[in-house]
């Protein structure tokens, strides 16, 4: 099942191309649009809600055409704009049921489903008080309440952890994953952060000046690659010398030995040079490769 696509999608201003030829699949799940600041993650959110006019190519969202479909587009998708948008004098609850009513909700309905939206990110008890009033924490999650409002089939979140510290970051990051499993809405959100993504998405897209440089499965991105990484409470250096006797290639790394695999044997040498020099063994994992550095591999071809 795809929830959107586009073909040859380009856009074009006086000064920058935005997207350049952008042909791409999204199925269900939580996708993530990783890209630089300028990458054209927004001019791709606003093409593909009909508020923006491609210059070239075509694309659907939910099997309808961006193009004379945009009001359709917009009333069962839910969208999260990055930029501070929210009206300073009136409730969380007033804002998002007006949010509600606009979507086609009758005002009962609006009400009844804003108070679930708000409890859901964690803004009941605070839901009377006004929007300026909040802090920037909440105010991200009286936008994305708005985005959910109306039970959308598919929502599209611009860069929802602007501005959080990391426990904002690591708490809107939680709430989106749970978009995705618990209410079984598709999400596309956008990041520059690489590293957030790998925590909630299911499927990752990675653009750079309006180009596609890949589309996989987050699976893909973060494959299992042959490093081990061990660590240990103390006696980090008679473990690497050990090792290195056993005929293993470590290189010492902060508080942690990054060991090259060569098979299980790598393993068995760990184990047992712990095990001789009696030390506590904190960490011994498997390194994966992450999306950081596929991007960076990718934007040097």
């Amino acid at each position: 099942m795809t929830i959107l696509t586009t073909e040859g999608l380009t856009k074009r201003f006086p000064q920058v191309t935005a997207l350049d030829r952008l042909s791409v699949n999204v199925g269900p799940g939580v996708t993530g649009l990783v890209g630089a600041n300028g990458a054209g993650k927004s001019t791709l959110i606003k093409i593909l809600l009909g508020l923006v006019e491609p210059t070239e190519g075509t694309g659907r969202v939910l099997g309808m055409d961006i193009a004379t479909q945009g009001p359709e587009i917009r009333r069962v998708t839910g969208y999260m704009p990055e930029h501070e948008c929210l009206p300073p004098d009136i409730s969380a609850t007033e804002f998002v049921v007006h949010m509600g009513q606009m979507s086609g909700l009758p005002r009962a309905a609006a009400r009844e489903r804003a108070a679930d939206v708000l409890r859901h990110v964690g803004l009941y008890e605070e839901r009377y008080r006004a929007i300026g009033g909040y802090s920037t924490g909440m105010r991200q999650r009286v936008k994305l309440a708005q985005a959910l409002v109306h039970d959308p089939k598919l929502v599209f979140l611009d860069e929802p952890t602007n501005g959080l510290d990391p426990q904002g970051r690591d708490e809107m990051l939680a709430l989106i994953r749970r978009i995705g499993t618990e209410f079984g809405i598709s999400v596309l959100v956008t990041s520059h952060l690489l590293g957030e993504l790998e925590r909630v998405c299911d499927h990752v897209i990675v653009i750079d000046g309006g180009r596609l440089l890949r589309s996989s499965d987050i699976g893909d991105f973060t494959q299992a690659t042959q490093t081990i990484t061990v660590e240990v409470e103390e006696g980090q250096e008679p473990l690497a010398a050990r090792l290195t006797e056993l005929g293993e290639t470590v290189t010492v790394h902060g508080r942690l030995l990054l060991l090259s695999v060569r098979g299980d044997e790598t393993f068995d040498a760990v184990r047992d040079a712990v095990c001789d020099l009696s030390l506590n063994l904190v960490r011994l994992e498997q390194g994966r490769q992450r999306i950081e550095d596929v991007f960076r591999e990718n934007a040097h071809v």
